[in-house]
């Protein structure tokens, strides 16, 4: 094993062979990749560790490029240990490829083994693995929240201390009842959005009415659909995001002999600003990660067919959506139309094992402090409330500094608060 210097840090890759389903350990198993960071000047101290649980499902890692945010913070006390979870990063990765040879139950049994409860089975594996019986700290973002809360109700006697950005779930609620609630927040930043760009308003309503008379397609020979124009909405609810949204419009088209035509940076942008291609496992796992012994059935589509601001119509004016999953994207999108039967195979699922233990959380004994966005379009803050009122030994800072990925803005800071409030340090 070589220690390698990264962007100021002593990097340290990890590879491990575990289970892929823990009821079966002497079966299949699959590769879970970890780096572990550490600050040069401390590469040889004894230091505990703080193992990061990215947002997704369905995305690897974080690759540091520099020094510097949380991280920058995390390496004062702590070794870092970044996390590919399964399936994702250098993760025994999931694509249609590698789920070609399995039929579809194979491919159902084997995804349904790639949520929250077994992210923290690996995570238990690992530990073990590296310090033994030793505890150690957590943090999760957005869907790392979700496996923070599991960790807890599973392993609590393993975590020294847990924090949470931008994550706090339902423990009960089911995937309707999270979608029309975040449905309402997604409205919510469309009329925030095209009051602050007023401009913005003709723009997305020209841009929908062409799609929806001419057939586009983007650099990959994909139509650009309305629906899927729709999908830009995701970046309302992140820093940065209405501003890049804002000047992608602002160049979408083009004057010409012929009347406006689209134009090709557009598209361009398009394909950067939307990942469902790069990212299959998000689309396949997004509305399962919700699911306690019920089916999802589709809840975003279902829910979206009730709301008709959001079920464009020409003459209309456009709604942009938001994180949510419906089926036809696994029609419109190339790299996830291979794999339309296994998504609507789970939807259809209605065996998911429960992933918090309500019980176990009323006791909790591990110092938690929470991150808690009250303007968050991506997690419901009326149901983040009541997942806070069911923990204890959880203490929120409760804010509207930031948007959902804060920590990415703004990491330094929030971790270091929240450090100070889990240990009982004075805040400024």
């Amino acid at each position: 094993m070589h220690d390698t210097a990264v962007a100021g840090l002593i990097t340290r890759e990890h590879r491990f062979q575990l289970p892929v389903d823990y009821d079966q350990p002497q079966d299949e198993t699959l590769e879970v990749f970890a780096r572990e960071l550490c600050d040069p000047v401390r590469v040889n101290d004894e230091l505990p560790y703080l193992v990061f649980f990215q947002g997704g499902p369905g995305f690897g890692a974080m690759r540091p490029l520099a020094r510097g945010g949380w991280i920058d913070r995390a390496l004062q006390e702590y070794r870092v240990l970044l996390l590919d979870q399964r399936g994702t990063g250098l993760s025994t990765p999931i694509h249609a490829g590698s789920l070609a040879t399995m039929s579809l139950s194979q491919q159902v049994a084997y995804l349904s083994q790639h949520r929250a409860d077994n992210i923290v089975r690996d995570a238990e594996a690992i530990r073990c693995h590296l310090i033994g019986d030793a505890p150690w700290t957590i943090l999760g973002q957005s869907f790392g929240g979700f496996c923070v809360l599991r960790y807890l109700s599973y392993a609590p006697q393993s975590l020294t201390e847990a924090y949470i950005t931008g994550g706090i779930p339902s423990l009960q609620r089911s995937a309707d009842e999270v979608y029309q609630a975040t449905f309402q927040r997604v409205a919510d930043k469309n009329r925030a959005f095209f009051l602050r760009f007023p401009k913005a308003r003709g723009m997305a309503d020209r841009i929908a009415a062409y799609l929806d008379q001419h057939r586009v397609c983007l650099p990959d020979g994909e139509r650009l659909t309305v629906e899927r124009f729709q999908l830009l909405g995701l970046h309302l609810g992140v820093e940065e995001g209405p501003e890049t949204l804002y000047y992608l419009l602002e160049q979408a088209l083009l004057p010409s002999a012929a009347g406006e035509v689209i134009n090709p940076v557009f598209l361009h942008g398009v394909m950067q600003m939307l990942d469902y291609d790069t990212n299959p496992l998000f689309s396949l796992l997004h509305e399962p990660i919700y699911n306690q012994q019920q089916a999802s059935d589709w809840a975003a589509h279902r829910v979206r067919q009730g709301l008709p601001q959001f079920c464009y119509q020409p003459g209309q004016p456009l709604c942009f959506t938001g994180e949510m999953i419906f089926p036809w994207m696994f029609e419109q999108f190339a790299q996830l139309r291979p794999l339309q039967s296994l998504a609507h195979a789970l939807a259809c699922k209605a065996d998911w094992p429960s992933l918090y233990d309500p019980g176990v959380l009323a006791v909790n004994p591990v110092p938690v402090a929470a991150a808690v966005y009250t303007d968050d379009m991506f997690v419901e803050y009326a149901y983040s409330e009541e997942t806070l009122a069911q923990v204890a030994n959880l203490k929120a800072w409760r804010t509207s500094e930031y948007e959902h990925n804060g920590i990415r803005m703004d990491g330094y800071r929030i971790l270091d608060r929240l450090i100070k409030l889990n240990r009982g340090q004075r805040l400024r």
